[in-house]
């Protein structure tokens, strides 16, 4: 589960994700490991879809429909790089109900703890 803590400097709530990311990463290695060919293959399909979709987004004179087809290519590409990497189902963290208040609750705490800090106006 993801556990909401201050940053380093205190003047934000850091929701750590580095253990998913490495999971997500494992998960791909090992999917490379078994069939090279076919997950590079995804990959550079994956890489041009998302350096077009950059285009697309940057570019002054893209039509939105354009940029909704490169978004759409791009999701394609990652949704069939993570059916290789099968430990991407698990990544996504499921709250029940009293674990969703708990961790708004906490996160609630936090901002408040930053806005406390920082809003406060001198005192003449």
């Amino acid at each position: 589960m993801i556990c909401p803590q201050l940053s380093a400097d205190g003047l934000a709530v850091r929701l750590p994700i580095a253990a998913h990311v490495e999971q997500l990463l494992d998960g791909l290695a090992l999917a490379y490991a078994e069939d090279a060919d076919a997950v590079g293959r995804l990959l550079t399909a994956h890489g041009a879809n998302v350096v077009r979709l950059d285009h697309a987004v940057v570019s002054e004179d893209m039509p939105e429909y354009e940029r909704a087809m490169r978004a759409a290519a791009a999701d394609g590409s990652r949704e069939a790089l993570l059916a290789e990497a099968p430990v991407a189902d698990d990544l996504d963290d499921l709250l029940d109900p009293d674990t969703a208040i708990t961790l708004a609750g906490r996160l609630t705490r936090l901002a408040a703890h930053i806005r406390h800090r920082t809003n406060r106006s001198p005192r003449p």
